[in-house]
């Protein structure tokens, strides 16, 4: 069995990557949602995708029993996914954002969502745990930590 490399990938999941027996890198990027992507990369340029299925967690489910996996293994994967059950994401607030032009306490955010807003990247400057006066603009990166329903709900709450 080929050694598996797991890359976290902020915002997005986890990335496992394992080289065949051919020598071609294989990937499997798990999504905070339950997607999985399958990629392959090019033997010339491992940074460059050669394919790449996307499928929907129905979908991998049942990929998985075509494939034999235990069912052990996805629920070690579920409680896995419980316990660490925090997800951070990158969020930037469009132009016509609603939120621009209110502070983090007035928009409620983390009551509304569980989700708390620990940086704010404006004009490539960090603002790190900015105070609950804050002010929002257009243009603004908000990276938030918390569940990734309530991550959801604030991209939708920022107008992403």
């Amino acid at each position: 069995m080929s050694e598996v490399r797991e890359t976290k990938l902020p915002g997005v999941g986890v990335r496992h990557e394992f080289t065949d027996e051919d020598g071609n890198d294989v990937g499997v990027i798990v999504h905070h949602d339950g997607r999985r992507e399958i990629v392959t990369y090019d033997v010339a340029d491992p940074d460059a995708c050669h394919s790449l299925v996307s499928l929907s967690e129905p979908d991998t489910k049942t990929l998985a029993q075509i494939l034999g996996v235990s069912p052990v293994t996805e629920i070690v994967t579920e409680i896995r996914q419980v316990i660490e059950e925090l997800a951070i994401d990158w969020m930037q607030l469009p132009s016509d954002s609603q939120a621009a032009g209110t502070t983090i306490a007035n928009g409620e955010f983390r009551t509304r969502t569980g989700v708390s807003i620990v940086a704010v990247i404006r004009d490539n400057v960090p603002v790190p745990s900015p105070e609950a006066d804050f002010v929002l603009a257009a243009g603004d990166v908000v990276v938030a930590v918390g569940p990734t329903d309530g991550l959801t709900t604030l991209r939708s709450m920022l107008g992403g």
